[in-house]
């Protein structure tokens, strides 16, 4: 595992190639990325780098994680998050308080992004699990959009857990894998991600180096 960034998801545009290739990118916003903590395996027995992002009201901060950023000489981020390293050689070069850039990644590289996915509300099984709805007429009665059979008779007389029925759909923790960064905007800290990525617009979303990369 590498060290990663946390990020802010812009929005979508389109961008075009030397050879006239039109993709899709996703712009997401890597700035004021700051460590609050580094952890090593002799202290902590584990490899790993805490990030704040963003800034917070001071009057939303509550008092422990004011004083452990202001241990750092951070300003309290509005999301922290922690990247776990190989060794302790990785995060020789960093130290408690310094920014990192979007100068760890390079163009062509791919990713791994993860975010919360937009909510939906609760949803039927036709939306949320992509079922075929019931016939449209030839004796169906207001049962258009019915889940249809969700059990057996008597033996078992239950529903068996993990059945696909009506619930909740969306907002939960998606990664996407193998994502390729096309540009990187240094001055402006910004990363053009190829394809589209969880989360809505001004979402929180962290990037890490892919664990899966193809070869």
């Amino acid at each position: 595992m590498s060290l990663g960034l946390i990020g802010r998801k812009i929005g979508m545009m389109r961008i075009f190639t030397e050879n006239g290739d039109a993709f899709p990118v996703t712009v997401i916003d890597v700035a004021s990325n700051r460590i609050t903590q580094i952890k090593k395996t002799s202290s902590n027995g584990y490899c790993a780098a805490q990030v704040s992002f963003g800034q917070k009201k001071i009057s939303r901060v509550n008092k422990p994680t004011a004083g452990h950023c202001a241990k750092a000489g951070v300003i309290a981020g509005s999301i922290i998050r922690e990247f776990r390293v190989k060794d302790d050689s990785i995060l020789s070069s960093f130290q408690n308080g310094m920014e990192i850039k979007s100068d760890i990644f390079k163009v062509g590289q791919k990713v791994d992004i993860s975010g919360i996915t937009i909510g939906k509300g609760f949803s039927g099984a036709i939306k949320l699990h992509n079922f075929s709805s019931n016939r449209a007429s030839h004796g169906n009665s207001k049962a258009h959009k019915k889940t249809g059979s969700i059990g057996m008779a008597q033996d078992p007389g239950r529903i068996f857990p993990g059945k696909r029925m009506a619930a909740h759909m969306g907002n939960v923790k998606r990664t996407i894998q193998n994502l390729e960064i096309l540009r990187i905007d240094s001055e402006r800290n910004l990363l053009l991600v190829k394809g589209a990525i969880p989360g809505s617009k001004d979402g929180y979303v962290v990037v890490r180096s892919s664990v899966k990369e193809k070869k």
